[in-house]
């Protein structure tokens, strides 16, 4: 287990939990949210507390964040007050983020110049898989940077992946993996909205096929959550949703792939969002098609 004081930046949903756990192992945890109440919440639990994003590191340290888009990594991180500076050289950022390739792939270089290491290392995993230490995490970055993040990641999470030197490549996993659950979430929609229009009961057909061909966590808890419409606490906002599939067109559109279900997804999230229904769960997308189907 590390030693080195650790900064944890971003305090929603799934970093508060991931934060919990590094405090419950012991480790001397510094935090910080731009919502000052939030990051009070971690100081029962032994957390430290900081101004700015500066304050929850040292040099030399570890820096994890966990923030909701680009514009937040790069505020923490290159603001007046940012951590880039403050880690200096031999400091370690770990982004867990859901972001654009190319803003890993600007930090890292900044980094590097720095005389810091960046490793990029998005999550799989909802809240409650959050709080259970059982994320996924898929990373990239640089050999020293996996080194030395190991000890941290392996408390955060049941698996880590490696993919390769470059640090985009993470997040071009992580997009990847976002738009496949989404399109599961259409397709679970477009099925369960069959299946109702002809007097076969939801939940049933989500039982059935979470414990049968679609036999995965997946279709299991996403299957049951929009069976029942359960889109309130979101666990993951579709406000974020079409966070990711605009990322996901971008890069498909540099990459010159196309991606029509992408596209359909997009009209899914924008006719939701149109709907006041950004602050719902992402699979809240059941709306339209259920409103399409004249089922509601």
């Amino acid at each position: 287990m590390t030693t080195t004081p650790i900064g944890f930046l971003g305090l929603g949903s799934m970093g508060a939990p991931m934060a919990r756990n590094l405090l419950k192992s012991g480790l001397a945890v510094t935090v910080y949210n731009r919502t000052r109440t939030t990051a009070e919440a971690l100081r029962p639990d032994g957390a430290n507390i900081a101004e700015t994003p500066a304050g929850a590191v040292v040099e030399g340290g570890i820096a994890i964040t966990m923030l909701a888009h680009d514009a937040a990594l790069e505020a923490v991180t290159l603001g007046p007050d940012g951590i880039l500076q403050k880690l200096g050289k031999g400091g370690l950022h770990i982004s867990m983020s859901t972001v654009s390739p190319e803003t890993s792939k600007k930090l890292a270089a900044l980094h590097v110049a720095n005389g810091s290491l960046f490793l990029s290392a998005p999550v799989f995993g909802r809240p409650e898989a959050a709080a259970a230490a059982k994320l996924w995490i898929c990373q990239s970055g640089s050999a020293d940077a996996k080194h030395r993040a190991k000890a941290v990641l392996d408390l955060l999470g049941q698996g880590i992946h490696d993919f390769g030197d470059d640090p985009a490549a993470a997040n071009v996993v992580k997009l990847s993996g976002n738009f496949m659950i989404l399109a599961a979430i259409e397709t679970m929609a477009e099925a369960q909205a069959l299946a109702e229009k002809n007097g076969i009961d939801r939940a049933a057909l989500a039982s059935f096929f979470g414990q049968t061909i679609f036999s995965c966590p997946i279709y299991q808890n996403y299957g049951r959550t929009i069976a029942e419409r359960k889109f309130e606490p979101a666990g993951f906002k579709l406000e974020l949703g079409m966070k990711d599939v605009r990322l996901v067109r971008d890069v498909a559109e540099a990459a010159k792939v196309p991606m029509p279900l992408a596209d359909l997804l997009h009209a899914r999230l924008l006719t939701s969002l149109a709907k006041d229904r950004g602050k719902q769960d992402w699979t809240a997308i059941e709306l339209v098609t259920a409103e399409d189907a004249a089922l509601r």
